[in-house]
């Protein structure tokens, strides 16, 4: 796993992430998960969701997100498919 140590000196910090679709996040970071450790998991305020064109899709109040890359997803529910 990726080291996200540095992430640590965001908190507080108003944090720009963007994604390979063209979609942003961008708000304050109030804390990271776990406390001490590789970060699984940050917590944001004042949050904006933007598509690839700048066009704000969500607004969240808080917003908790995980930072990592995605390294794969399956169906755990619902119909398999063909």
């Amino acid at each position: 796993m990726p080291d996200y140590t540095r992430l640590r000196d965001l908190v507080s910090h108003r944090v720009t992430f963007d994604f390979d679709s063209g979609a942003r996040l961008v708000g304050y970071v109030s804390g990271v998960l776990p406390q001490t450790g590789p970060i699984q998991v940050m917590r944001m305020s004042r949050v904006d969701l933007y598509d690839a064109n700048g066009k704000v899709l969500e607004h969240h109040a808080e917003l908790s997100f995980i930072p990592n890359v995605m390294t794969g997803f399956r169906v755990t529910e619902g119909p398999q498919g063909a």
